[in-house]
């Protein structure tokens, strides 16, 4: 049985990515396909492995901006010949579903959104990214092509997978399509809890602007409370021209050092609307309760008043006053950390080994 992976573009390092991880481990043997990989930028992520980028790699720029090639990525994507595999697993938020599949391919698809920029998020494409002035004109004008072509190949996948109930229902919405949830994988025992808990709130994760990093901050300026800030983004120099005193960037960190910041912040902020939110789980990894916003998939796997605390608006204010009905002293470690591992990677890939087989085995009517 011959497989191959597809992936939507290798330039970060995120939650996609680290699903794609657990398919490598899957596979090992298996290639995977991508528009354009920066070996730089994924620190190691995939190294040694048989990796074929499309004819995007070579345009210049194209790895450091790639989301200035939106119109030529439907095109690039389709021109990969996958007709010597039994099957192909796209793993995707955006071009990686459109790809084309003999009637001989089994194409499951792991699809983590409908493609945001096209549909629900469309008028904040260019607003959110730093985009050249002429891209930015561009854009609307490309964007109902692109609609166009990500509605017909949303029918290409065989099968499809939602990484949230949240996201099956976007799927639904936009595509007519039914998806079975498999949530994201985290690796349990990368984290762990602390007997000793600091003084300070953590926010982690890319600085772009949908994050609402901005209102933490604005927040924790009123209160004055400390905030440890771990991620780069397009955002950087905006969050940190706007913060306090008493809010500390890290940058990017290592992964242990990750764990340790997490096992030891008072609580961990999230005020983002997620189509998963993989940062909030591995916080409850590490038994820390989560300040969040009540949007996205998390608010079904959070219990108030024993995993965390909800906020209802996105507003400083609102999370001023979360956090300061907050009390850590009234959360037990354990018990988060136990509701957290429900999502390790072990049961993920069992999961995602037994679909694939049940669904090959039908497609090849055994």
């Amino acid at each position: 049985m011959k497989i191959a992976l597809v992936h939507d573009y290798l330039v970060q390092v995120g939650g996609a990515e680290k699903v794609l991880e657990c398919f490598t481990e899957l596979f090992p043997r298996a290639s995977i396909y991508t528009l354009v990989y920066d070996k730089n930028l994924m620190h190691g992520m995939f190294e040694g492995k048989n990796i074929k980028t499309s004819f995007l790699q070579n345009i210049p720029f194209s790895r450091k901006k790639h989301r200035v090639f939106p119109q030529f990525m439907p095109m690039a994507i389709e021109q990969f010949d996958f007709s010597n595999y039994d099957i192909v697993l796209s793993d995707s938020s955006s071009f990686a579903k459109g790809i084309i599949t003999t009637p001989e391919t089994l194409h499951i698809c792991y699809m983590h959104t409908p493609m945001r920029f096209a549909w629900d998020d469309c008028q904040k494409y260019t607003s959110d990214f730093d985009l050249p002035i002429f891209i930015k004109k561009l854009v609307p004008f490309a964007m109902n092509y692109i609609r166009i072509w990500d509605r017909v190949s949303a029918d290409r996948p065989d099968k499809i997978i939602a990484n949230s109930n949240f996201v099956a229902r976007r799927i639904k919405k936009y595509y007519k399509r039914d998806s079975l949830v498999i949530h994201p994988p985290i690796d349990v025992d990368r984290f762990h809890t602390s007997e000793k808990c600091g003084d300070y709130f953590l926010l982690v994760g890319r600085f772009m602007a949908y994050k609402k990093f901005d209102i933490v901050i604005e927040a924790f300026n009123q209160i004055g409370l400390k905030l440890k800030v771990i991620g780069r983004g397009p955002e950087d120099k905006r969050l940190k021209e706007m913060a306090g005193k008493n809010i500390e960037f890290l940058g990017r960190v290592s992964d242990d050092e990750l764990a340790e910041y997490y096992s030891k912040c008072r609580a961990f902020l999230f005020s983002q609307e997620e189509d998963f939110g993989l940062v909030a789980i591995e916080a409850m990894a590490s038994g820390r309760p989560i300040i969040a916003y009540r949007g996205g998939d998390i608010p079904e796997h959070m219990e108030e008043g024993k995993t965390g605390v909800f906020f209802e608006e996105q507003t400083a204010q609102a999370i001023a006053e979360a956090v300061g009905k907050f009390d850590y002293a009234d959360y037990d470690p354990v018990y988060i950390r136990e509701k957290a591992k429900k999502f390790d990677k072990s049961v993920f890939k069992a999961k995602i080994k037994e679909y694939i087989d049940t669904q090959y085995n039908a497609f090849k009517g055994k």
